[in-house]
């Protein structure tokens, strides 16, 4: 590339751009690559809780596996403590709760639902809502709890049998 001089001892000096050799970089700099995935991968972890039906209601813990997750958006039918029952987060009167699942149904192609209910609502109730789902057409129901409950089998919350 650059004119080259014959110096004394019979050594070659390079002319040109520097003496040091200076080739174009040909390896690939990923660490801004990287440094926008960890953004994004912060990102989704912070807004994937969010992205949740909003009613509060205080969840059983339970140390059940979680279900695998479906293409269509989940239908969730929330009981309050007050005693309301939402459809995602409309509230729906309960002698209307038949018809609406059974309009709901007809429209989607799973028939998973799934069912959330506060911890301090009579069992009596909760199994009087899941009879009007399975009515309105839903026969796969899951209930929705927290992570972290006993396990029942001789060992605690963190496994250590206490």
């Amino acid at each position: 590339m650059g004119a080259s001089v014959a110096e004394k001892g019979g050594t070659r000096r390079r002319r040109g751009r520097g003496s040091r050799g200076a080739r174009p970089m040909s390896e690939i700099n990923v660490t801004p690559f990287v440094d926008v995935m960890m953004c994004l991968l912060i990102i989704f972890m912070v807004a994937a809780p969010l992205m949740t039906v909003g009613v509060p209601i205080d969840l059983p813990d339970t140390s059940a596996e979680a279900l695998p997750t479906e293409e269509e958006e989940p239908l969730t039918v929330t009981l309050t403590p007050e005693g309301a029952v939402l459809i995602q987060t409309t509230e729906v009167p309960v002698d209307q709760l038949v018809t609406r699942l059974r309009s709901i149904a007809a429209e989607r192609e799973s028939t998973r639902i799934f069912l959330r209910a506060d911890g301090g609502i009579p069992y009596e109730r909760v199994m009087t809502v899941m009879g009007a789902l399975n009515a309105g057409g839903f026969r796969e129901i899951g209930l929705v709890t927290d992570s972290g409950g006993p396990r029942l089998d001789g060992t605690g919350l963190d496994g250590s049998g206490e």
